[in-house]
């Protein structure tokens, strides 16, 4: 996690293998139609609040034979982290994919206190 000019705001960023099928014969590669993988991404200490995250494709491995049809999104975000999701359709046919991350947002604070 950085912190960037405040105790108060986390920044963290990461990349990761969403899914690798060329080799094994997935689904993704040889498959057709509606398909879908998750992954689960754990912050390395929890947000106060709902962070934004941001994702990009860091490397894409496709067929050239048809069309990208294709999604990169987060999801189920919360404090403690959030799954990336890649969806694609029709009859693209993806071999591997990465995306990184980013997330921004407010951390706790030594100072924070709830009063009920």
């Amino acid at each position: 996690m950085k912190r960037v000019h405040s105790p108060r705001l986390g920044v963290e960023q990461g990349d990761i293998e969403v899914f690798s099928e060329f080799e094994n014969g997935g689904t993704m590669w040889t498959g057709a139609g509606p398909r879908e993988r998750r992954r689960s991404v754990r912050f390395s200490e929890p947000f106060a609040e709902l962070p934004v995250v941001h994702l990009s494709s860091s490397l894409m491995d496709i067929d050239s034979g048809a069309a990208l049809r294709a999604e990169l999104v987060a999801d189920t975000i919360t404090t403690e982290g959030f799954d990336v999701v890649f969806r694609t359709w029709n009859d693209s046919r993806i071999a591997r994919i990465r995306a990184s991350w980013l997330a921004i947002g407010s951390l706790p604070f030594a100072d924070d206190w709830d009063v009920p």
